[in-house]
């Protein structure tokens, strides 16, 4: 299947409004998410008639770096500024400006590096600035599908999602082609070559990002580092564990995880925490945000051997959390999500909460969804205060094709319903 070559993002319709609210608008995710390719689609907005500029041209990047306010007279108007991590000393003439113009949307940035990028927008441009999180293409997004609400659980929500829903086959794919390929939106727009194009994207983030941020002698061991945490995506974060596998210390491993974590790569699902959760546990799990990059560090090579291989609940886990963090970074919200286990090994995959109701959810491989699949729900819930947390409906994502209600407060969804 080969798409147009922009695939209209969900992420688009938050970042209109908020032209229209602050005067800069962020826009930050990792390399090759389509960041450049959105401000770009929306360049005309209003009339603004939006100038790009990228800072990968070395011109550009020297005046923005050694003359910032000469740079600034030589680009007048309203301004789209990409990859503007290499350019820090921009960010105060910046401030100047917006101060100056008063104006709402005068600059749209993007960047790949929020591990400084956030200090320098923080020091120089809070309360000037909006800041937005895009991640690689959603299912919703690859089905061309317009719903986009955050996967909140309620009645009202899967009302509406059935109005919009398509088969995953509607895509020229199966499920496990999708997560085996990845959510790169180059993947999807011409025919590229899967096994090489990962191979590029790690070389290009480890010599333009990694080198960057941190003081790494041998970019082999954070490859190393990499593949440990690909192989461990939705497992709880053991740092001794991936220190011993990669030969470097625990404090090394723990500074690595931050640079993945600013870097869009990978993300840490916190566990839920209440004062009368007594046996919770407190370590964060993590996940890694495009399976088409796990599945490449990981050398599964191809979507038969990673169906039928003994990772395949694993990854399927891992799509499944990256589509509901991004129905919430699509709309600009931080996720509201968290995991739950306890010492008598009792868990839940994901649980959301919103406005006092959590809703628990698990997430399974099986077509076969029972009732005992939410068994630890009830843990949680008999636990929980009822006048302080209300618990909402229950949630199997699993790979049956239709909505089933297991009971009154239990419900299994496909995939589709993300």
């Amino acid at each position: 299947m080969c798409f147009s070559m922009f695939i209209t993002r969900h992420l688009q319709s938050i970042l209109t409004a908020l032209i229209r609210q602050f005067p800069s608008i962020m826009v930050t995710g990792a390399r090759q998410v389509g960041k450049s390719t959105l401000l770009k689609h929306i360049s005309g907005f209003e009339d603004k008639n939006y100038q790009y500029i990228t800072f990968d041209d070395p011109l550009q990047l020297a005046q923005a770096t050694d003359e910032p306010m000469l740079f600034m007279l030589n680009h007048t108007g309203n301004l789209i500024l990409d990859e503007v991590q290499y350019v820090p000393n921009l960010f105060p003439v910046l401030k100047l400006n917006i101060d100056e113009q008063k104006q709402n949307g005068q600059f749209l940035l993007s960047g790949s590096q929020a591990f400084s990028l956030m200090a320098r927008v923080n020091e120089s441009l809070a309360g000037r600035v909006a800041v937005l999180k895009l991640l690689g293409l959603s299912l919703r997004e690859i089905l061309d599908i317009a719903f986009n609400a955050p996967f909140i659980p309620t009645q009202d929500y899967i009302t509406a999602r059935e109005k919009q829903l398509k088969s995953i086959e509607d895509s020229g794919k199966s499920l496990w082609q999708l997560i085996h390929q990845g959510q790169m939106p180059r993947l999807y727009e011409q025919e590229t070559n899967w096994e090489i194009y990962y191979a590029s994207y790690v070389s290009t983030y480890l010599e333009r990002d990694v080198r960057q941020i941190a003081n790494i002698n041998d970019l082999n061991d954070f490859t190393r580092f990499m593949t440990s945490v690909a192989s461990r995506s939705g497992e709880l974060l053991n740092y001794s564990n991936i220190a011993q596998e990669v030969g470097v210390s625990v404090e090394t491993i723990r500074r690595w995880v931050v640079i993945l974590q600013a870097s869009g790569i990978v993300y840490l699902l916190q566990p839920y925490h209440h004062n009368h959760l007594k046996r919770a546990i407190k370590t964060p799990k993590i996940y890694m945000l495009d399976t088409g990059l796990m599945a490449y560090l990981t050398k599964w090579l191809t979507p038969d051997t990673l169906q039928r291989g003994a990772k395949s609940g694993q990854f399927l886990e891992t799509f499944v959390v990256a589509e509901i963090i991004k129905s919430f970074y699509n709309q600009g919200i931080e996720p509201p999500l968290y995991y739950y286990r306890d010492t008598n090994q009792k868990e839940i995959d994901v649980i959301i909460e919103q406005d006092g109701v959590v809703y628990p959810i698990e997430i399974k491989s099986t077509a076969n969804p029972d009732k005992k699949m939410g068994s630890a729900f009830k843990t949680l819930k008999d636990q929980l205060p009822e006048h302080e947390i209300n618990v909402g409906t229950g949630v199997i994502i699993n790979q049956y094709p239709k909505k089933i209600w297991l009971t009154t407060a239990l419900v299994a969804l496909p995939i589709t319903y993300l």
